[in-house]
């Protein structure tokens, strides 16, 4: 692709983003870097439409950075419940206080700075050095990455590492060379709306983007074979046992999940891989007398490459926990302030009409 060429394609992007790409959205009104990063870190795997009601309640708690430095885990962790993928809020959290540390509060005006802290990659560092600060730099997100592949026909597999530098390299090559402090916020958005609107994994629009004329992929008719990756995670399932220890204070026993893996660090019920080490622990809670157990419906929970078949066992106990189980009684008011996945939040919230 020609130098002149690749004007054309950065010029097509900015003057059709600003007709017909997203221009409403709460984090497209601002430069401040703490806003864009907050929007950049919760659209990670998650729709605009979930996105925006977390976005509003997460600035209404934390208002800037220094704020949410200074919250407890627990408080973000609570706040983030629903959105999934909750290494991205204990980052957020490690982020915020890196900043405040070692920055002084202010965020690095560079991608290559930014791309040093925690949960931030390189196209996130590049999207926020762009919207905020103009920063001639590129992003590669998963829509970015099928816009350039087709655009460029780039056929080379990026399982490869070596092939996903290369792509960067392209990526860069195509950058707006003039006006950046307009341009680059709005050929960055650009590309990203592309993505999301027009040229969609399948059945892509392609008679109505501004970049068919230059477009490989749609010159050679099979857009839909862009972007080339051969290795892809297979999915597993697992099966979770589910102990929902209520005392009669209607209070429920509640544990951190490990530091690493599913749930890390987050609060749940216990868990148990088999049958067994559930029965165990059910004994353990005091005799048949002082507790009333009731099989709940299972249900499956689906991550990116994983199903969780959760298997759910209400006892209701007066009896006490063993001490050597590390854990707390929290009641119903108070599990809004501590971090529970979404599926565990449901299950809990489900269990307070079943009475005995």
């Amino acid at each position: 692709m020609s130098g002149k060429t690749r004007e054309d394609v950065a010029e097509l992007v900015v003057a059709w983003q600003a007709t017909h790409g997203r221009n409403h959205l709460p984090w497209q009104q601002t430069r401040d870097p703490y806003r864009v990063w907050l929007s950049e870190i919760m659209l990670q795997q998650t729709q605009v439409t979930t996105v925006l009601d977390y976005y509003a309640r997460f600035l209404d708690r934390f208002p800037d950075v220094g704020a949410l430095a200074a919250a407890p885990q627990d408080g973000v962790l609570g706040l983030w419940s629903g959105l999934g993928y909750y290494s991205r809020a204990r980052n957020l959290h490690r982020c915020a206080q890196q900043i405040m540390a070692d920055h002084g509060g202010a965020f690095p005006r560079t991608a290559a700075v930014l791309a040093s802290l925690p949960g931030i990659g390189r196209s996130t560092a590049g999207a926020i050095a762009a919207f905020c600060f103009s920063e001639r730099v590129p992003i590669l997100d998963a829509n970015v990455r099928r816009v350039l592949t087709r655009l460029l026909g780039f056929d080379r597999d990026l399982a490869s590492a070596k092939n996903e530098r290369l792509l960067w390299d392209h990526a860069d090559a195509l950058l707006p060379v003039r006006d950046l402090e307009a341009a680059m916020p709005r050929y960055t958005q650009g590309l990203m709306d592309l993505g999301a609107s027009l040229c969609t994994p399948r059945t892509p629009q392609c008679s109505d983007c501004p970049l068919m004329a230059h477009c490989v992929a749609f010159k050679e008719g099979d857009p839909e074979r862009y972007p080339v990756r051969t290795r892809k995670l297979a999915r597993r399932a697992e099966s979770w046992q589910l102990v929902i220890v209520r005392d009669v204070q209607s209070r429920i026993w509640l544990q951190r999940r490990p530091p690493t893996g599913i749930w890390a660090g987050m609060h749940c019920v216990p868990v148990f891989a088999d049958l067994e080490s559930r029965d165990a622990f059910v004994r353990g809670l005091g005799s048949p007398a002082q507790c009333v157990q009731q099989e709940l419906q299972s249900f499956v929970h689906v991550l990116t490459h994983r199903d969780l078949h959760l298997h759910p066992l209400l006892v209701q106990t007066d009896g006490v926990v063993p001490p050597v189980e590390d854990g707390e009684w929290l009641g119903p008011d108070q599990w809004s302030s501590v971090g529970l996945p979404a599926p565990i939040r449901k299950l809990l919230d489900s269990t307070q009409s079943t009475l005995w």
